[in-house]
């Protein structure tokens, strides 16, 4: 089956807003079968939605909308649901008990603009909103289906998750789509393509297989897509794939799926029972941010420090003011001392620093702007690695936040280059 997916708002057309929920949908509906290939951006134009909705529906199996659900008087969709369906609204019960639930949490009285949002297409299957007030609406006629959901990203996906994803893999039918995502970093996307040579001799031509090469600031994820009779044949056929990439690329690879770089590292710390603390500079809390994001971190994470200025570095870490001032806080030796003080004070197993040059001020011939110290120590060694990362002031702090984490997983597992 193929899908459209429509999203309306004037706020995505501005940028003003994100549009998230086209990928998650169009993510989850290729899990059951369904294949997006079109998607819709629209504004809060009762003509130009009507007419979105009549292309969509001629030429799609599954069309899905999200959005001008709300109770303002731009929010337009219900009605024009309505007009496109030939049908009235009628208020439903259960939709109503809900916003009155949610009122009487909030300790307040439902206006009757409230009240409104309760109102569904009279022939529609009402798809009800565990997390707000709008609720979906389900059709099913002749072999289609039109889905429309709130544009509300977190009411969107528990809608998906709860109702849709649930019926249309009872109803599935054709073939079977699976996808699992390899996560690595350290390397570029031409060095890696290097690394694993020609992917025809990893799966044939015509097997159902494709492989994407997914860049970003962070590394490249490798997606891995099999087609195929069932479950289980298109499973087998991505783990034998994964098997081979792993005997490639292993030492790149830092997780699958979902995961982050902060849980594989986070997992290594709990398993081998290990702390650990952050002294930062030029990525400003970035890595402690991201290791906090794991929920758990307690157990490993001792402390972290922002130490911006030389004066903090000097006070906060013990760094010997003469190291500054011969070598210069964006240095080697620097890297090193301020790894060697935030373990030694916290009392940790490892310690971990950064300090460089973000830009896009502050750079020199010999120290361009995206030279990046990173420092780590432990009862073993310490030392420092330099890294120059390319990208805006941002990117290059996301660059080395990730480049910390990932010292931290390779030493971890002791893979060296």
């Amino acid at each position: 089956m193929k899908a459209e997916i429509i999203s309306i708002g004037d706020e995505l057309l501005i940028g003003q807003v994100i549009n998230s929920n086209q990928a998650y949908i169009a993510e989850k509906l290729n899990s059951v079968g369904i294949f997006g290939d079109k998607m819709t951006t629209i504004g809060d134009n009762e003509n130009e939605i009507l007419s979105a909705f009549q292309k969509a529906y001629a030429s799609h199996d599954v069309v899905t909308v999200t959005g001008g659900l709300g109770p303002t008087h731009d929010d337009i969709t219900r009605s024009v649901v309505c007009k496109f369906f030939n049908t009235d609204s009628i208020i439903n019960d259960e939709a109503l008990e809900n916003v009155k639930r949610i009122f009487t949490r909030r300790r307040s009285v439902p206006r009757k603009i409230n009240e409104d949002q309760a109102l569904v297409p009279r022939n529609c299957i009402v798809i009800q909103n565990r997390l707000g007030t709008a609720p979906g609406y389900f059709f099913e006629q002749d072999g289609k289906y039109f889905v429309v959901m709130p544009g509300v990203p977190y009411e969107m996906k528990a809608m998906m998750d709860d109702f849709v994803l649930p019926f249309f893999e009872k109803h599935r039918t054709g073939l079977v789509i699976r996808h699992k995502t390899l996560k690595t970093t350290g390397i570029a996307e031409s060095f890696l393509a290097e690394q694993i040579g020609d992917v025809h001799k990893i799966f044939p031509p015509d097997s159902g297989i494709t492989l994407a090469f997914l860049p970003s600031s962070f590394g490249v994820r490798l997606r891995i897509t099999a087609k195929a009779n069932s479950v289980d044949e298109a499973e087998n056929k991505i783990h034998d794939v994964e098997t081979k990439l792993h005997s490639k690329v292993d030492k790149y690879i830092y997780t699958t799926d979902e995961k982050e770089l902060e849980d594989a590292v986070g997992k290594l710390l709990s398993e081998r029972k290990l702390t650990i603390a952050i002294a930062e500079s030029c990525t400003g809390g970035l890595i402690a941010d991201r290791i906090t994001n794991v929920s758990g971190s307690s157990d490993y994470f001792e402390r972290g420090i922002v130490t911006y200025s030389n004066k903090s570095k000097v006070d906060e870490l013990g760094v010997p003011s003469e190291l500054i001032n011969k070598h210069g806080a964006v240095s080697q030796e620097v890297a090193k001392a301020m790894a060697l003080g935030i373990r030694t004070k916290s009392d940790t197993d490892i310690g971990i620093s950064t300090t460089g040059i973000a830009g896009p001020t502050g750079g020199s011939a010999k120290k361009p702007v995206g030279l990046v110290w990173i420092g780590y120590s432990d009862k073993d060694e310490t030392f420092a690695m330099q890294f120059n990362f390319s990208g805006e002031r941002r990117i290059v702090k996301e660059r080395a936040a990730q480049a910390a984490l990932e010292l931290v997983r390779r030493r971890l597992l002791k893979i060296t280059e």
